[in-house]
């Protein structure tokens, strides 16, 4: 059985897709972007864009009853991968102990021009 969870803590989906899918105690998020969900602005940098990005994740899982320890596996696109580094400072900062299976890669664009996007899997 899959359960559509939503949360207007993190952006509306921009397309035919659900913020995230619960099913079988996993829990798939669809790739973030960093809108800021309040307010429709997008940050400037791969710094801030990252954070954001970061904070919509948590209000999905927060939102399923998951939280970041129950992270198992994100991919991370990047629109430049020289952002690799600064974005990974940022990430690391939510994955302090037991860090989840990760891949990464530089796509040619991202959703309205923006720098990141991060999908997310998490296991309870």
């Amino acid at each position: 059985m899959k359960k559509v969870i939503h949360t207007d803590k993190a952006p509306a989906a921009i397309g035919p897709y659900s913020q995230a899918i619960e099913a079988n105690g996993m829990l798939f998020i669809s790739g973030q972007i960093p809108v800021d969900p309040a307010t429709g602005i997008v940050p400037e940098g791969i710094k801030a864009q990252t954070e954001q990005v970061m904070k919509n994740i948590a209000a999905i899982l927060l939102e399923a009853g998951y939280s970041f320890d129950d992270v198992v596996k994100t991919t991370c696109l990047l629109s430049d991968i020289a952002n690799f580094a600064p974005m990974n400072e940022v990430y690391s900062q939510y994955f302090l102990v037991n860090a989840p299976a990760r891949a990464a890669f530089a796509v040619r664009d991202l959703p309205k021009g923006v720098l990141v996007e991060i999908e997310t899997i998490a296991v309870k």
